[in-house]
């Protein structure tokens, strides 16, 4: 008998896309369904994050004329990561297996195929990968590809050109709940599960309608949140960081008072002030990045809820959908 999959989509002022999205996921569902691929119970669980617009209306359109569709309500907007979050652990008690994917139709939704090989093969989780960036712009691909690397770097177990489209087995997604922090970063969390990983090419195509989520500030803010979760590494160059420049200072102190001893005077101020603003610079510096810390152990402590549902549809049978 196969498994019951549930397709988790977070939704964020997406009623432009939403309707065509909502058609590709319900033939590919009925298509695998056919095929005896996966349950007939399988649901796509889409999660209203807090829209302005009419992002609820239509999933609960959709809910009302076909059964495949479910919905999760959020009290309020609480980010992409929490969102998806709040489908997951939705979804844990009710599947088999979940797919996580974006609402804009830029994942290829045919790469859920060779997903469900390697799940049936006995893999927990499946990550989606892009084959290529060659539609990006330069500087797209350029930050994109420089993040990963970034990330990884300073410590940061992440796949490289892997977003948030991935399979994710009961296990697994048992394995993520076990995960208590508020501050997520799910591409990076995952990875720390464990379990028999996989991953499938696919090529990423262009987003159908609405406008990206994702701008050059909110890109910057979610590279620092990833960073700052994961790693410790930034506070550690810190302290490097503040040995070298000390070094430094024994060394010029030396040949100041060899300068002195010879009876050569200082030139000019000009080195001194710009060392002055280096410093400081440097001092302001590594007191942000510390109180980024700070300030995600004071968040961590206050132990607020991830997300709040306001409401779950479900079907007769007590399925969410």
């Amino acid at each position: 008998m196969p498994d019951i999959l549930y397709v988790v989509v977070p939704c964020y002022n997406e009623e432009e896309v939403l309707p065509e999205t909502a058609r590709r996921l319900r033939a590919k569902l009925e298509a695998l369904m056919a095929a005896d691929r996966i349950a007939s119970a399988s649901r796509v669980l889409l999660v209203n994050d807090g829209s302005r617009d009419r992002t609820w209306e239509t999933i609960e359109a959709l809910h009302r004329d076909c059964a495949l569709f479910s919905g999760v309500n959020l009290t309020r907007n609480r980010g992409h990561q929490n969102a998806l979050l709040a489908g997951l652990m939705t979804a844990k008690d009710r599947c088999d297996m979940a797919i996580s994917m974006d609402a804009d139709l830029q994942d290829d939704i045919n790469a859920v195929d060779a997903m469900l090989d390697q799940y049936y093969a006995g893999c927990d989780i499946v990550y989606g990968v892009r084959s290529s960036r060659e539609k990006d712009t330069f500087f797209k691909r350029f930050t994109a590809e420089g993040f990963y690397r970034v990330m990884n770097k300073l410590g940061a177990e992440t796949v490289f050109n892997h977003a948030d489209y991935r399979l994710m087995s009961r296990r697994a997604l048992e394995g993520l709940e076990q995960f208590k922090e508020v501050n997520l970063f799910l591409r990076g969390i995952v990875p720390m599960i464990g379990y028999t990983t996989a991953t499938v090419e696919y090529e990423r195509g262009e987003r159908f309608a609405g406008e990206s989520k994702y701008p050059l500030k909110k890109m910057l803010a979610f590279a620092m949140e990833g960073i700052t979760s994961l790693s410790t590494k930034p506070i550690r160059y810190i302290t490097l960081l503040g040995v070298l420049i000390f070094l430094v200072s024994l060394v010029m102190l030396v040949v100041f008072i060899a300068q002195w001893a010879l009876g050569m005077t200082v030139a000019g101020w000009a080195s001194v002030i710009c060392s002055v603003w280096a410093i400081g610079g440097l001092i302001l510096l590594s007191l942000g990045v510390i109180g980024e810390y700070i300030g995600k152990i004071y968040l961590e402590t206050k132990g607020r809820p991830r997300f709040l549902i306001r409401q779950v549809l479900e079907d007769e049978d007590g399925q969410a959908d």
